[in-house]
């Protein structure tokens, strides 16, 4: 709800308000996270509510009789498929945005808690910026260089002797090797 009755109503608010609550919803199902692979596992899901565990058997009951609405494979879900929102063309937005109200209301809130400033308060910011540059070199020293070919060497080495038993082993089956 709003702090105070001069709060207007925003498309941000009401993006917070619902992502903040469908996210609690869907934690409070008590159904797990995971697919579930067979009845068994449900033995050892001690926290499992017990209307939870229900609908998930009644998910395997109910998969053979409706094959296309793959129960069973969603039975973590209680057989629902799809997400646990939804949205209207009247009224819409992307759950990305509904995040992105949300970290930014943690992240003033955390700011307002810390004592610091708010970002738009200062716009330039505090960054300190240098200009001065100066350069640092070019290319690989000449430990680099050699560690550089030292490794190219022994990769050319190792498929060489690569080439060579399989040239053998070729000779030795009569040339029937498919890598």
């Amino acid at each position: 709800g709003a702090d105070n009755a001069n709060d207007d109503l925003t498309e941000q608010a009401v993006a917070a308000y619902v992502a903040k609550y469908a996210t609690k919803a869907a934690e409070t199902t008590g159904t797990v996270d995971r697919r579930i692979g067979e009845l068994a596992e449900l033995d050892k899901l001690t926290d499992l509510p017990v209307h939870a565990r229900r609908l998930i058997e009644a998910c395997f009951d109910l998969d053979t009789a409706y094959p296309d609405r793959k129960l069973w494979q969603w039975a973590h879900m209680l057989g629902f498929r799809g997400h646990f929102s939804t949205k209207s063309r009247a009224y819409s937005t992307t759950l990305g945005a509904l995040r992105q109200v949300r970290a930014e209301y943690r992240a003033r809130q955390e700011r307002h808690e810390r004592g610091l400033p708010d970002p738009d308060d200062a716009p330039e910011g505090s960054t300190l910026t240098l200009a001065h540059w100066t350069y640092a070199g070019h290319g690989h020293t000449p430990g680099e260089s050699w560690l550089a070919a030292t490794i190219a060497r022994e990769i050319q080495g190792n498929r060489e002797t690569g080439r060579e038993v399989r040239a053998e082993l070729e000779a030795l089956d009569g040339g029937d090797w498919d890598v």
